[in-house]
């Protein structure tokens, strides 16, 4: 199997990187990951956006759910500046939490925006 291109790998460790409770905790390090663009549609149909998620995050009332453990991670690169994500969660902390399918399109890394 053929090593990841620099955009796959790159946007997989941001992946990575999200799933990290002291990642999660912080805006700014939240900030350096999610691209300014950044969109998320939840299993309810909502849809998130930068600002909104690192609210959610990092709030008084934010969730703690501990580590994260990420399983069938793969990414694909879809043209020259987009990669498509795809893995497996599980809360290692909390077993009662159901599993969740994550999917991520994110643009190559710029140091423009930290990422």
């Amino acid at each position: 199997m053929s090593e990841p291109s620099p955009a796959v790998a790159a946007a997989v460790e941001g992946e990575l990187r999200l799933l990290d409770p002291s990642v999660r905790a912080f805006a700014e390090l939240l900030s350096q990951v999610l691209h300014p663009e950044y969109r998320e549609i939840d299993s309810t149909g909502r849809v998130w956006d930068r600002d909104r998620m690192i609210a959610s995050l990092t709030g008084d009332d934010a969730p703690h759910p501990g580590p994260l453990t990420a399983s069938r991670m793969r990414g694909v690169q879809l043209d020259g500046q987009l990669v498509h994500v795809t893995y497996d969660t599980e809360a290692t902390a909390a077993p009662a939490d159901r599993p969740a399918r994550g999917c991520a399109r994110a643009p190559r890394p710029s140091p423009a925006w930290g990422g």
